[in-house]
C-alpha cells in the first residue's frame, strides 16, 4: 500500500512507564480501521477488545448496531486523508480496552511523498515493550510491576500470575517481527490487478 503520500506519526501509550512508542509511516489515505489494525500491530496488542479513536470530540470505531445512536463513526467509512483535512488537527487519540482504558497519543510528525522503494505502513522506531493485557490499565500494571519487584509484596504472587515471572518492561520489542506483520497487512491490502479478459 504505498501510493502518493504518506504520514509520520509517533503514537505514545500514555502513563505507562518505562516509556512506551511506536514511530511509523502510513498512507495519507489510509482508512481508520486499518490504522487500528496498524496501530495493534506496532504495539503487538491482540485486538480482542473495543477501541476508539478521536480527532477532537469526533470518535471512529466498529459502531454496534444496538447502539447506533450516540456511538462512534464508521471508521471503515473514514480515511486518515479525510479526517485530518476536516478536523485540521495535528493529533488524535486511540483507546484501547475500555475497561483497562489503554490510552495512546498520536503526533502527526510531517505528511511527505511516499518512497517507491518502500512498503507501507512501516516502522521506523520501536521504544519499550507494552504492558500484558488484562493487568487493569496504566495503574493497574504500576501496581503489579511494583509487586512482582518485591518478593515481600502482599501481591507479588498475583503480579507474578498476571505479568509472568519473566515480564521484563525494559526488554526491546521484536522490530523485525514488527516489520514482518507490517509487511504482511501491506501485501493484503495492496490493490488487486485485474486480468485482462
Amino acid at each position: 500500500m504505498s501510493n502518493g503520500t504518506v504520514v509520520r506519526m509517533k503514537i505514545t501509550l500514555d502513563d505507562v512507564t518505562p516509556a512506551v512508542s511506536r514511530t511509523l509511516e502510513v498512507p495519507l489515505n489510509i482508512r481508520l480501521d486499518r490504522m487500528h489494525t496498524v496501530i495493534q500491530t506496532a504495539f503487538s496488542w491482540t485486538d480482542s477488545h473495543l477501541w476508539e479513536m478521536s480527532f477532537g470530540q469526533t470518535g471512529f470505531g466498529i459502531p454496534d448496531p444496538e447502539y447506533s445512536f450516540d456511538g462512534p463513526l464508521d471508521a471503515r467509512k473514514a480515511t486518515l486523508a479525510q479526517v485530518l483535512a476536516d478536523t485540521r488537527r495535528k493529533t488524535f487519540r486511540y483507546l484501547y480496552d475500555f475497561g483497562d482504558a489503554w490510552e495512546h497519543s498520536v503526533k502527526i510528525e510531517r505528511v511527505s511523498p511516499a518512497s517507491p522503494h518502500l512498503t507501507y505502513p512501516l516502522i521506523l522506531d520501536a521504544v519499550g515493550m507494552r504492558p500484558p493485557e488484562d493487568c487493569g490499565g496504566p495503574w493497574g500494571y504500576a501496581e503489579k510491576l511494583e509487586a512482582l519487584g518485591d518478593p515481600h509484596h502482599e501481591y507479588h504472587e498475583e503480579a507474578l500470575e498476571t505479568l509472568g515471572e519473566d515480564h521484563d518492561p525494559n526488554a526491546k520489542p521484536d522490530i523485525p517481527l514488527i516489520e514482518a506483520r507490517l509487511e504482511a497487512l501491506a501485501k493484503k491490502w495492496a490493490p488487486r490487478t485485474r486480468r485482462k479478459a
